[in-house]
């Protein structure tokens, strides 16, 4: 069911034969730069400690965004330099306090989930959109949910972002339509995925054949197929696979990454082109002093986001963005 809110928004299965394999150290992290290119990155962070979540990818360009939770800053960097910068303010900047998901369509906006940016703050946006020069597109609040907690994004194959929603089983759908920004509520999937405690649908990434989306829930270790065409959500069998913490979610072809950070395990395996279908799922240690929470690939190489969400009270840096970080 489709319907419009807010202001400015089959291909072959694989077939099972799955093999798991038990869980083994992480490698270490590259300790040379990779093809002229740091191993790792510096995000500036506060004076009173900073956790980070999203990265977004501009291929074109060679360049990664990524977002601060702790208010809402979003930073830039390239990926010939180690040090990335602040590239748009947070605590309060176009109503933002605090920023989720990233990503990076071909014409090189970003866009920027809010995770609970508006929640009892009716002020306040759900996500924004702004041009590869920072300026901003729009500042989007969506309806439909009394809580929406926007936590990753990605874009479909018609150009549109899609934004998952951690605390119902719920996508939206952001585009420039008729010279105006809009959000609606593409896909609600309350009769088919139950809403648990914790942080429902999460990490989104489109299928090999362009058909569906595929939707972590890591409250549940669930995955899910969502149809491109339909909105219908459908769960993938992912074959008794421990995917509980699954968070931040990459495709390379026909493997996919599941990020399960607080797990602090790598799950990857092979997934059909429709995304239907899952098999030779396999399991490692990420490294144990890192939560990454989600990755992005950038010219041929995986970063990943050390979220810094494990240090209580404050995170203390160096704050990391990392490259390759297992293999």
């Amino acid at each position: 069911m489709k319907r419009t809110i807010a202001i400015a928004l089959a291909a072959a299965g694989l077939t099972a034969g799955i093999t798991t394999a038990g869980l083994s150290a992480a490698p270490e992290e590259a300790s040379a730069a990779d093809n002229g290119r740091p191993d790792r990155y510096t995000v500036p962070g506060d004076a009173a400690g900073s956790r980070f979540e999203g990265i977004g990818a501009d291929e074109r360009r060679g360049l990664f965004y990524v977002s601060e939770v702790t208010g809402g800053e979003i930073h830039r960097g390239d990926v010939r330099n180690p040090q990335a910068e602040e590239w748009l303010a947070g605590d309060g900047t176009d109503g933002r306090y605090t920023a989720r998901g990233v990503t990076v369509d071909r014409a090189g906006n970003v866009y920027v989930a809010g995770g609970p940016n508006g929640i009892g703050n009716p002020d306040r946006p759900d996500l924004w959109v702004y041009d590869e020069d920072g300026e901003l597109l729009a500042a989007l609040r969506v309806t439909g949910t009394p809580d929406a907690f926007l936590n990753d994004v990605a874009i479909g194959a018609d150009g549109a972002a899609y934004f998952t929603n951690s605390n119902d089983p719920q996508i939206f759908r952001v585009a420039q339509e008729g010279g105006e920004w809009r959000a609606e509520l593409w896909a609600d999937a309350s009769d088919t995925v139950e809403r648990a405690a914790g942080f429902n649908l999460g990490g989104i990434v489109l299928s090999t054949d362009r058909s569906a989306f595929v939707v972590a829930q890591g409250n549940t270790g669930q995955l899910w197929r969502f149809d491109a065409t339909t909105a219908a959500a459908t769960e993938i069998d992912t074959h008794g696979a421990d995917l509980v913490n699954a968070d931040g979610l990459v495709r390379q072809g026909n493997q996919l990454t599941v990020i399960r950070n607080f797990s602090k395990t790598v799950a990857t395996m092979r997934i059909s082109a429709d995304g239907g279908a899952v098999h030779r799922i396999e399991q490692r240690a990420s490294d144990p002093d890192r939560v990454y929470t989600t990755a992005k690939m950038l010219n041929g190489r995986l970063l990943a986001v050390d979220s810094k969400f494990d240090e209580q009270p404050a995170a203390s840096g160096p704050y990391d963005i990392v490259g390759s970080p297992w293999g």
